[in-house]
């Protein structure tokens, strides 16, 4: 069976996984590339294995016979159950914890994945595939909300234009109509804006130091000190990209402007299923390409491209 495995470089292997007590066997049907995985090839996490962990698949195995035939998504953190954090319901930070194509369990650049049972999310009919990739990293843009209370006053900043920064634009302005997005692609801003979301290429002298919230969602080291610079004093910076950095962060100015730091990632799956499925968030303008996995070459290369979004990949 087909899987991207990563060890130093990407190569086409044969895996098939088998599934522990308690996991369901799913056949992939689309996984999407995002910003972590370019990383992870560029040495992040030094992870070795099959990679990828934004997916929509169907249960071919499973001792939950009700979940067997059903096209699923399922959440990428798997706890050991058993510590004071999975039993607090933060299974996303158990220190025994295995990642999708992450960290300690092949991911879903395969055919075939497997993933505890009890994180898996059946889909309705009404979310199509392509929409269903998106369902992760839309969860995790509802993780923001999660964690900060933004008041319908505050003014918000989102720093980068690229595929996480969309969708964190898409999910903000369900409640919230003070945002500005600062990026560096015009296409991408055009996206924005015709969402009849403010975008800037760039940051001026008048921007600086007069946002609220400040959500950094760039995959760059640049972002840190972009989101620094919107950043009112004691104003909030919601930290998004996850990129191994070279050690040249400078954090005195949050320290300065007593700036608070909320580091996000995972979020959770209900409220983005539920976006999606009523048409409240759309990201069908997102979809870039469709490649097959045998072309992960091609696929990889255009994922790295800014004129595109979302690469997808179809096991």
């Amino acid at each position: 069976m087909k899987a991207l495995y990563l060890e130093k470089k990407i190569t086409l292997k044969d895996d098939y996984p088998q599934p522990k007590s308690g996991e369901a066997l799913v056949r992939v049907r689309l996984a999407g590339i995002c910003g972590t995985d370019l990383e992870m090839i560029r040495g992040y996490m030094d992870y070795t294995g099959v990679l990828g962990h934004e997916f929509v698949g169907v249960v071919e195995k499973s001792s939950n016979y009700d979940l067997v035939g059903k096209r699923v998504v399922g959440e990428i953190n798997a706890g050991c159950g058993r510590c004071t954090y999975c039993s607090s319901g933060l299974e996303r930070h158990c220190p025994q914890r295995t990642v999708l194509g992450i960290y300690k369990r092949d991911g879903a650049f395969a055919q075939y994945l497997s993933l505890p049972e009890k994180n898996l999310h059946t889909i309705p009919d009404s979310i199509s595939d392509e929409e269903a990739v998106f369902i992760e990293p839309l969860a995790a843009a509802f993780e923001i909300e999660e964690q900060i209370r933004i008041q319908e006053n505050q003014k918000i900043a989102i720093v980068g234009d690229g595929r996480l920064a969309q969708l964190i634009v898409r999910v903000l302005k369900i409640k919230n109509k003070n945002i500005t997005c600062f990026g560096r692609h015009q296409n991408k801003l055009h996206m924005l804006q015709k969402m009849q979301i403010a975008a800037k290429m760039g940051i001026s002298k008048d921007d600086e130091h007069t946002f609220d919230v400040v959500v950094e969602a760039t995959g760059s080291e640049s972002g840190f000190s972009e989101a620094i610079k919107l950043a009112k004093p004691r104003g909030t910076i919601i930290l998004k990209s996850t990129l191994a950095s070279n050690g040249n962060l400078d954090f005195a100015p949050a320290i300065i402007n007593e700036i608070t730091m909320v580091g996000s990632r995972c979020g959770p799956f209900r409220p983005a299923i539920e976006a999606l499925a009523s048409g409240v968030v759309k990201v069908n303008d997102m979809v870039s390409a469709v490649y097959p996995i045998e072309e992960f070459e091609k696929a990889f290369e255009e994922a790295k491209k800014p004129t595109n979004i979302k690469i997808l990949l179809r096991p």
